[in-house]
C-alpha cells in the first residue's frame, strides 16, 4: 500500500507549503490521471499522508482534490488506487478515509467495488464503512461478490457498524445524501425547530430530572460533532413525569432561557432524518461523520431519546420509537441561532412517565 516516491513527487511535497496557489498541482494530477496514471495520483496523496491538523492548508487542499479525482475516475483501477490512498489515511486522518469510502459508494457500481473485499490490504474499518455507505444507497450488499463471505468474518461481526441493518429500515425512509463532484459538493439543507406556526405552551406537569452522563451522551450522539468540531451547543436531558406533558416551563432547559416553548407533534421518521443529517454532514464549520458513522450516530440518538433498553437491536429501537410520542420544539430565545443548524426534539415514552429532550444549535 505504500506509495512510490519519485523525484517529481518529492519536489511537489517539498514545494507545497510555500505555494500561494495549488491549482498547478491539481492540474498536474489531472493530466496524469487523463493519461491513465492513477497510481501517480495515489502515490502523491500517500506521500502527503498525516494528521490534518499538523498539515499546511496547501497539503489539505491537495489531498482532498486528489481523493476526489481518483474516486470520480471510472473503472476498477481507479477504485484500487483510491483504496490504496484511503488506507494510507486510515491511521492519522480517519475522517478523510471515511469520506473516501463515501465517494466510492456514490461514484462506482457495486461490481467495481468488490475489489475492496479481496486480499488483505484494505482495513476492516474501511470495508465496514463501504458496506454501510452502500446500504444508504439501497445497494443489496450481500449480493456483491466477496462481501457475503466478509460479512461472516470476525472483523465484521466485532465492528460497531455491524449493529446497523444491511437494508434501510422504514424509519429511515429515503435518507438525504450529499451530492459531490470533483470540485466540491452540496449537503441537504434542513431545520429542526418549529417556526411561528407552532403553538406556544407554558403549562407543565410535575417533573423530576433524571439525567445521567451516559443518557445525555447517547441522546446527543448525532450532534456531538457540532460541539466538538464547530461552534455548536448541545443540551440533552431526561425527566420523569407525574402526569401528561403539558409544556416545558418546569424543565429548566437552558435553551429556552425562560421563554415559553413552541411545541408541535412530530414523527420518529422525521426525527431520524434530522439526526442523520446532523451527524453525517455536520454543523456550520465541519463536515460531520459521513454516511456510515452518521447512520450509527443517528440510531444511537434515536435509541437514547426513546429510552430503549441497553443492548436493543435496531428493530427493537424502531418498534420502541414508533410507540413513543414525538415532538419538535423551539423558543424565541438567543440560544437557538436560527440560521440552518437547529434541533429541538422531545420524546415521551409509551407509559407516559419518561421524557427525553435534545436541543442543539450551531453557527458559522
Amino acid at each position: 500500500m505504500l506509495g512510490e516516491v519519485t523525484d517529481e513527487i518529492q519536489e511537489i511535497v517539498a514545494a507545497l507549503p510555500a505555494m500561494t496557489k495549488v491549482a498547478g498541482v491539481w492540474a498536474a494530477a489531472e493530466e496524469r490521471l487523463a493519461r491513465g496514471d492513477a497510481a501517480f495520483v495515489a502515490d502523491l496523496g500517500i506521500a502527503l499522508a498525516g494528521p490534518d491538523e499538523s498539515r499546511a492548508w496547501q497539503v489539505r487542499l491537495v489531498r482532498h482534490r486528489l481523493l476526489r479525482l481518483l474516486a470520480f475516475a471510472p473503472g476498477v483501477e481507479a477504485v484500487t488506487q483510491t483504496l490504496r490512498l484511503v488506507s494510507a489515511y486510515q491511521t492519522n486522518a480517519p475522517k478523510l478515509a471515511h469520506h473516501g469510502m463515501e465517494l466510492l459508494a456514490a461514484c462506482h457500481p457495486a461490481a467495481e467495488l468488490a475489489v475492496a473485499f479481496t486480499g488483505r490490504d484494505v482495513p476492516a474499518d474501511l470495508r465496514a464503512c463501504l458496506v454501510q455507505e452502500l446500504v444508504l444507497r439501497k445497494v443489496a450488499v450481500e449480493e456483491i461478490p466477496g462481501v457475503r463471505g466478509w460479512l461472516a468474518s470476525p472483523d465484521w461481526r466485532s465492528h460497531p457498524l455491524s449493529w446497523l441493518p444491511l437494508t434501510l429500515c422504514a424509519v429511515e425512509g429515503d435518507p438525504a445524501l450529499p451530492q459531490y463532484s470533483v470540485r466540491g459538493g452540496s449537503v441537504p439543507y434542513w431545520s429542526g425547530i418549529p417556526g411561528e406556526t407552532g403553538v406556544p405552551s407554558e403549562a407543565a406537569t410535575q417533573v423530576t430530572e433524571t439525567t445521567t452522563d451516559a443518557a445525555a451522551t447517547l441522546i446527543a450522539a448525532a450532534v456531538a460533532n457540532w460541539a466538538e468540531e464547530s461552534n455548536g451547543r448541545v443540551e440533552a436531558r431526561t425527566y420523569t413525569l407525574a402526569g401528561s406533558l403539558g409544556g416545558f416551563a418546569e424543565l429548566g432547559l437552558a435553551c429556552l432561557e425562560g421563554k415559553p416553548a413552541t411545541i408541535v407533534p412530530g414523527r420518529p421518521d422525521r426525527a431520524w432524518r434530522l439526526l442523520f443529517s446532523a451527524a453525517s454532514t455536520g454543523g456550520a464549520r465541519n463536515s460531520g461523520l459521513r454516511g456510515a458513522y452518521g447512520r450509527l450516530a443517528a440510531w444511537r440518538s434515536l435509541a437514547g431519546l426513546c429510552a430503549a433498553l441497553e443492548g436493543a437491536t435496531a428493530a427493537e429501537v424502531e418498534e420502541r420509537a414508533g410507540q413513543c410520542a414525538w415532538f419538535t420544539f423551539g423558543a424565541d430565545s438567543g440560544w437557538f441561532k436560527r440560521i440552518a443548524w437547529d434541533i429541538g426534539l422531545a420524546v415521551v415514552t409509551p407509559d407516559g412517565r419518561t421524557l427525553s429532550v435534545l436541543a442543539a444549535t450551531d453557527t458559522n
